[in-house]
């Protein structure tokens, strides 16, 4: 594909802003799978998320999530999830499901148009963005540090009660007030894509053989999305699954980063129940080494079993 050989005042900073994200960050693509004969599944870093251990795990039962989180060697001191960035092609579509946090979010995250840069794919060929929900880890990045679009030619998806929720004026008023830049910032990217989006409710087949599966709770309007090509399926799990350990093994606990926690822990375990009797593999948006990896039922508890990067 050609390109516009003019070396503009945005391509220098773009250009600029990847040679040194380059020189930190040495892998981008972080894991691959194919599915069918046809269709490649990879996970991209957006970077990862800082944030106060307690913010998560300080409605659990202290000494449980203590044996719990030894176990799995997690250090209760931090909490650093990664952010990784579902993309799928096809003979049809490029499509990304969810693109970050952008620049204006975290200092740790954002670092998705890097990411694209140093696989070879440009912004501009995405055809298709599938949300999961509108959080800013997963939304804020439709737009460039101009505040332009960053995907100029893709069709967004949205579900109907995803995107009523965030585009109802008294949400801002009710969220909280330690989320009221959410509701500020969701609204902006909305307004921004307005034009540009589909909605879709649980059940329906957004792209062939891609179908959305309601997980609601993180947010009131959060999907899952069931990806099958022939007789080969994943299913992308985006914030439903939010950690390796307690999500799986405790998915009855309350997660403090759910806007409603007992809606979510229903749609853990429905989830999980569903994932395992299907032995269908699963990626996760904040599970570790690219995400992709399995779930495995033992007894009345699970395990996420991730596959090398």
């Amino acid at each position: 594909m050609s390109r516009d050989p003019n070396f503009s005042r945005r391509t220098f900073l773009s250009q600029g802003a990847c040679l040194a994200a380059l020189c930190l960050r040495p892998s981008f693509a972080i894991a691959e799978m194919t599915l069918g004969q046809s269709a490649r599944i990879s996970t991209l870093s957006d970077g990862y998320l800082s944030l106060p251990p307690e913010m998560v795990f300080g409605a659990m039962p202290e000494a449980e999530l203590t044996e719990l989180l030894n176990r799995h060697q997690t250090d209760l001191t931090r909490y650093e999830p990664e952010c990784n960035i579902v993309l799928y092609r096809d003979d049809q579509n490029t499509v990304l499901f969810d693109v970050g946090a952008g620049p204006d979010f975290m200092q740790t995250a954002g670092k998705l148009p890097e990411t694209l840069d140093a696989v070879g794919l440009y912004p501009d060929e995405v055809t298709q963005v599938i949300f999961t929900h509108a959080h800013p880890d997963h939304i804020w990045g439709v737009l460039d540090d101009f505040g332009d679009h960053l995907f100029p030619n893709a069709r967004y998806h949205l579900g109907r009660k995803e995107w009523d929720y965030w585009w109802n004026p008294a949400t801002v008023d009710t969220i909280g007030a330690d989320r009221t830049a959410f509701a500020v910032g969701a609204k902006r990217r909305m307004e921004a894509i307005e034009d540009m989006v589909a909605f879709f409710d649980d059940g329906q087949e957004i792209l062939p053989g891609i179908a959305a599966r309601a997980s609601f709770g993180h947010t009131p309007g959060h999907m899952a999305f069931e990806i099958r090509k022939g007789s080969d399926a994943v299913m992308v799990v985006g914030d439903a699954l939010g950690n390796p350990h307690v999500a799986f093994e405790r998915p009855d606990w309350r997660s403090g980063t759910d806007q409603d926690p007992d809606a979510a822990a229903s749609a853990r375990k429905s989830l999980l129940d569903q994932i395992s009797h299907a032995q269908m593999k699963i990626i996760g948006f904040h599970l570790p080494n690219g995400g992709i990896g399995r779930v495995e039922k033992a007894g009345s508890t699970y395990r996420f079993i991730g596959e090398p990067a």
